[in-house]
C-alpha cells in the first residue's frame, strides 16, 4: 500500500551521504520535529534525475528555506558513496542533503518502489517529493513511471 497524505513515514535505516563518510540513521530521527521536503528518483547519474531533477532543488533550496524548510533531501536507491559522488558532481553538498537507501527498505515501506529490471537497474524508487512535518507526510507528488514534472522543485515549492 502506497503513503498517503497524513500518514506517517515508516521508521526505517537510512544511510546519509556525508563529506566524511556514510553516517546511518533512521527516518525517525531525522524527521522528527522538522519541516522538510523530500524527493526521490530512480538514480544517481541517470539522464533526467542528473539533468533536472536534483539541479532543481539545488537552485530551489534558498526558496524552500524562505518557507521554513529545515531541509530538502534527495533519495535514491544507491549506495551512500555514489550519493556524495553525485551531490559533488552537482555542487548539492551544501543545500542537499543525499540520502542513500541502498537496499530499497524505505521506498518498499512507502509503496513506491518500482521495478527496473528490465533496464537492468533492478527495483528502483518512483520518482517522487513529498512535504513532510515531524515525521507526517503533508503533500505527496508521484510522477507517472518516466514521467518528470509532479515532483519538481517548482511544482513542490507551490504547496510547502
Amino acid at each position: 500500500m502506497t503513503i498517503i497524505v497524513g500518514g506517517a513515514l515508516p521508521d526505517v535505516a537510512l544511510f546519509l551521504a556525508q563529506p566524511e563518510g556514510p553516517s546511518a540513521i533512521s527516518t525517525g530521527s531525522l524527521f522528527a520535529d522538522k519541516k522538510a521536503v523530500l524527493f526521490a528518483l530512480p538514480g544517481a547519474f541517470t539522464p533526467t534525475c542528473s539533468a533536472r531533477h536534483l539541479p532543481g532543488f539545488v537552485d530551489k533550496a534558498a526558496a524552500f528555506k524562505e518557507k521554513s524548510v529545515d531541509f530538502v533531501a534527495c533519495l535514491s536507491v544507491n549506495d551512500a558513496f555514489v550519493m556524495m559522488a553525485w551531490s559533488a558532481k552537482h555542487d548539492a553538498t551544501n543545500s542537499i542533503t543525499m540520502i542513500a537507501d541502498g537496499n530499497g527498505e524505505f521506498v518498499r515501506a512507502l509503496g513506491l518502489e518500482r521495478d527496473m529490471a528490465e533496464r537492468g537497474m533492478g527495483v528502483r524508487s518512483q520518482r517522487f517529493a513529498m512535504v513532510v512535518e515531524d515525521g507526517v507526510v503533508q503533500n505527496l507528488f508521484i510522477d507517472s513511471p518516466g514521467g518528470y514534472g509532479v515532483s519538481s522543485a517548482e511544482s513542490v515549492l507551490i504547496y510547502v
